[in-house]
């Protein structure tokens, strides 16, 4: 039996998780043994059918997490933290009680990327240009002066990419993801990742 299976909605979720997964120091657990799977259906397929789609596997996996963007589930009316208790409800009453959690991110996976770790503009194309990513972002109203991260991460990650012609693609998904500082990340679904992990392999 592995440790871990990890459903999620598309390939650059699974490149920041196998990323994030080969830092189990920096998670805060220890090294686990696991696979990264991707719903057909994307982001609804996750919120819709996790839980009929992970039943074969609780016998070959001490726990499983489901992880899909808000935006794009057909929940966007509810609180990302409802959708993601819906999920794990559903879960546990299908094989895996007690060994499951949900993570939605909101509005999207590229909230995750916007810190201040100077790696963010290096892995973006942005290394020693000026003005800086954020000077940038900030005076093509991407990223406002009073905001902790820009409100739409995507369309600012996709902008400041497209402005330095750097192709998008998910390699700088798992490159963000092995580079990055975890520590001081308040996003909430980002803890409530962590969380579940340390719980069950800390």
């Amino acid at each position: 039996m592995k440790d871990l299976v990890v459903l999620v909605a598309d390939k650059c979720m699974e490149h920041v998780l196998e990323g994030l997964l080969e830092r189990p120091h920096s998670l805060g657990i220890r090294p686990i043994t696991h696979d990264v799977l991707i719903h057909p259906r994307r982001d609804p397929g996750c919120f819709n059918e996790a839980h009929h789609f992970l039943r074969p596997f609780s016998h070959k996996y001490a726990y499983a997490l489901v992880m899909f963007d808000h935006e794009g589930c057909g929940r966007e009316h509810q609180p990302s933290d409802v959708v993601a208790n819906e999920v794990k409800l559903r879960l546990e009453q299908n094989g895996w009680s007690g060994r499951a959690d949900a993570v939605v991110l909101s509005p999207e996976l590229e909230v995750w990327v916007w810190s201040d770790s100077p790696h963010v503009p290096a892995c973006l194309g942005w290394a020693e240009r000026h003005p800086s990513l954020r000077q940038w972002l900030a005076a093509n109203s991407y990223w406002p002066s009073n905001a902790h991260k820009p409100p739409r991460p995507k369309e600012a990650m996709e902008a400041a990419l497209r402005y330095v012609r750097k192709p998008y693609s998910a390699a700088i998904y798992l490159e963000l993801a092995t580079k990055v500082p975890l520590q001081g990340h308040s996003e909430p679904a980002f803890l409530r990742f962590t969380g579940a992990l340390q719980r069950w392999f800390g």
